[in-house]
């Protein structure tokens, strides 16, 4: 497997960088199984994404003329619920927020009383039921360290749609990270981000191309 490296300075220049790499050097196959099954999609081996100032705003990408913007602030509104909380709208068979929301608390607890030299603080999504599940959970866990008193994390998705999933994900475990900072006390540090099948669906190629500016 090709382990490609993103460093970015912002969440909306890793998204930029991430859709070139993945659009001149993503596999090509066709799904066998899962989302968009029978269509085709690029993806990258393992991608590790680092973003130095992930809270630089805006938080969210913008697009050329053109191009429907992948994401909006509105959608995040709707989205941090899904992320932090348990409630889980009619036809949703999960959410993030259903593994994440009493775990939260926990961390800032432990940060807050046992101190920050720890490899404890770590927050996972999804159980041994979901691999019964149509679409298991992509999200899969979001660790953390507190170096030079500002929180990191380190996230990792199991599978991850560039297009439309990457901003409003990034940008919500942003959020997260920043109200988590501030409960433990500490600044806002680095986003690290993982996964094995960083991925765009055949229907954004071109969406993609318009933004990365690949001809």
């Amino acid at each position: 497997m090709k382990i490609s490296v993103i460093e970015a300075r912002d969440l909306a220049e890793a998204w930029f960088l991430c859709l070139r790499k993945t659009l001149t050097e993503g596999f090509e196959y066709k799904i066998d199984r899962g989302s968009y099954a029978g269509q085709r999609r690029k993806e990258l081996d393992l991608v590790v994404v680092q973003v130095s100032n992930p809270a630089t705003r805006p938080i969210i990408p913008s697009t050329p003329q053109g191009v429907p913007p992948p994401t909006s602030m509105e959608y995040m509104e709707s989205y941090l619920p899904y992320l932090m909380t348990a409630h889980k709208r009619e036809g949703e068979q999960y959410t993030y927020g259903q593994y994440l929301e009493a775990q939260i608390p926990k961390v800032i607890e432990m940060y807050k009383q046992d101190g920050y030299d720890t490899n404890q603080a770590f927050m996972a999504v999804g159980d041994a039921s979901s691999i019964e599940l149509d679409d298991p959970p992509c999200l899969r866990a979001i660790d953390t360290r507190i170096r030079d008193n500002k929180l990191k994390f380190i996230v990792y998705f199991r599978s991850w749609d560039l297009w439309a999933g990457f901003p409003s994900n990034l940008a919500a475990i942003q959020l997260l990270k920043e109200y988590m900072a501030a409960e433990i006390g500490v600044e806002d540090g680095e986003l690290l981000a993982m996964s094995k099948g960083l991925h765009l669906y055949e229907y954004s190629w071109e969406l993609a191309r318009a933004t990365a500016r690949i001809s």
